[in-house]
């Protein structure tokens, strides 16, 4: 109990006085979320959009496809985007290896199913009568895409929250495509397992107090929109 005390009050010191080392895992844990998941919704809402309000041959096997990459482990989305970018790899000119895009890249194809499902449950969701009201009153394109996501709206926020919380977490993708590189790549959950493997428990335990309150704040905004919605 006294090894955990006194890695606690350390930890509490470390973040009072603004430790750089500490504070740089969060600060690119934070870039680096922000990053994917800003892509992810770009590219999930419409498709989710598409796949939730629209009806066409081989929807189901479309929704099993993304469903299933739900549960997507990381690691694999790092082997597969680590080959790709290597120098070896198709995209290897880019040069994103080791850096906070190579991450935020990785990130989004991780995400992006989860914004594609959740916003395709949400436009389903919806009462049918919407569409075709919106049909008699003339609406097209643009009109009925924006009234439909205003709609669901709140659904759609969950689904962007739930995506955040997946990319704030996870670990695979960070230490494969970035490096852990200190200074520059090293996120939280990287720097937690680095850390507490070296035996410097005190700054584990800082950013695991860091992690826990961002999912915390994740999941209160969950709560709430949930019930909003």
């Amino acid at each position: 109990m006294d090894y955990l005390a006194g890695g606690f009050l350390k930890a509490v010191y470390l973040l009072i006085s603004g430790d750089p080392e500490t504070y740089t895992a969060v600060f690119t844990t934070l870039k680096v979320s922000s990053l994917s998941i800003t892509a992810s919704m770009v590219i999930g809402i419409p498709l989710g959009f598409l796949l939730g309000y629209y009806e066409f041959p081989g929807k189901r096997q479309v929704r099993a496809i993304v469903d299933t990459l739900l549960a997507l482990p990381t690691v694999v989305v790092g082997l597969f985007v680590y080959a790709f970018i290597s120098r070896r790899g198709p995209c290897g000119e880019l040069a994103l290896l080791f850096t906070i895009p190579g991450i935020a890249a990785a990130q989004t194809i991780l995400v992006t199913p989860i914004i594609v499902s959740l916003t395709a449950t949400a436009i389903e969701s919806l009462d049918r009568r919407l569409k075709t009201t919106l049909l008699t009153l003339g609406a097209r394109g643009k009109q009925i895409i924006i009234t439909n996501l205003v709609e669901a709206r709140y659904a759609v926020l969950v689904a962007a929250i739930t995506g955040y919380g997946r990319a704030i977490s996870e670990v695979g993708i960070s230490m494969m495509i970035g490096g852990n590189i200190k200074w520059h790549t090293r996120t939280i959950t990287t720097a937690i397992a680095l850390e507490t493997g070296k035996g410097e428990f005190a700054v584990g335990m800082a950013l695991g107090i860091v992690l826990l309150s961002i999912a915390l704040a994740v999941n209160g905004m969950l709560i709430f929109l949930r019930r909003r919605s």
